[in-house]
């Protein structure tokens, strides 16, 4: 970029971020819930500050050069920052697009009349500022998928309560499909409350799971032995009829699992595997 040009924009650095500013309040998709017009003003400030800053080196084209760090950071900050706010792709990239129209405004006014070369340095702009854009949608995209990934872990974690039924019974009720990273969790939890709690018997039901397949049917298998492993008998509970007739046709082995229809029946199972028994009492009648 031409020495004039950098001079200019450092030149009406105020004025650039004015219209910055006029542009992205005017936006109707300004997201006045999220962040504050005073931290939207400052985020704008500190980038602005930086990118006119840099420019002055003459280097626009290569970002990954040292010079460009700090505006990267800056970027990389704000859009990790949005993606945890809740703030749309959409919503992210308009902060920097209407930077890049304040930037080519600002242009137009102060050389208009030299139309080559305000063609020429709007061009090397409109690069420099879509570069930008790519990197930003980058790294939000990262921030988003960071999110989504400890959404589920903790969706995980909620999703797989170990219930303490009865003394020495436990219950995992299982909701939606098993994979390999839930059938770990659904492990670990269950192990580690048969450790805390002492119990002898677990039961698991799958009344909540859409659909076994052969992939499914093995992680229960899993789930049974590593529970028998540490000293404990595991029931399966919640085996519906177009389940069964599935495990049949898939010609999976079952047959040394102890299969419940309901979680009502798994625990009257369990106690008479503890020996236990549960009496209505009929209140007496003067």
């Amino acid at each position: 970029m031409s020495i004039t040009t950098s001079q200019l924009l450092q030149k009406k650095k105020k004025n650039i971020l004015e219209l910055w500013m006029k542009n992205q309040l005017a936006d109707e998709g300004l997201r006045e819930d999220l962040i504050s017009n005073d931290d939207l003003r400052a985020q704008s400030e500190e980038l602005i500050d930086s990118l006119v800053t840099n420019l002055s080196s003459g280097n626009f084209t290569d970002l990954n050069s040292d010079e460009w760090s700090p505006v990267i950071e800056i970027l990389g900050g704000i859009a990790i920052t949005r993606a945890r706010q809740g703030f749309s792709p959409r919503e992210t990239g308009a902060f920097v697009f209407s930077l890049k129209e304040a930037l080519l405004e600002t242009l137009q006014k102060e050389i208009g009349d030299d139309t080559k070369a305000l063609f020429t340095e709007s061009m090397k702009i409109n690069r420099l500022m879509d570069n930008l854009s790519v990197i930003t949608f980058e790294t939000f995209i990262k921030g988003r998928e960071e999110v989504i990934l400890r959404q589920t872990d903790e969706i995980a974690e909620i999703s797989t309560p170990v219930i303490r039924v009865w003394d020495g019974i436990l219950a995992l009720p299982i909701i939606g499909t098993l994979d390999s990273a839930r059938t770990q969790v659904v492990m670990e939890s269950l192990l580690q409350e048969i450790v805390d709690t002492g119990s002898s018997i677990a039961i698991l039901d799958i009344s909540g799971v859409p659909a076994v397949d052969s992939l499914v049917a093995q992680h229960l298998i899993k789930t049974v032995s590593a529970t028998r492993l540490m000293g404990a008998e595991c029931i399966i509970s919640g085996i519906r009829p177009e389940i069964a007739q599935t495990v049949v046709h898939l010609g999976i082995d079952l047959s040394n699992i102890v299969t419940k229809s309901t979680l009502a029946s798994a625990l009257q199972h369990a106690f008479k595997v503890m020996r236990l028994e549960v009496k209505k009492i009929t209140p007496r009648t003067n």
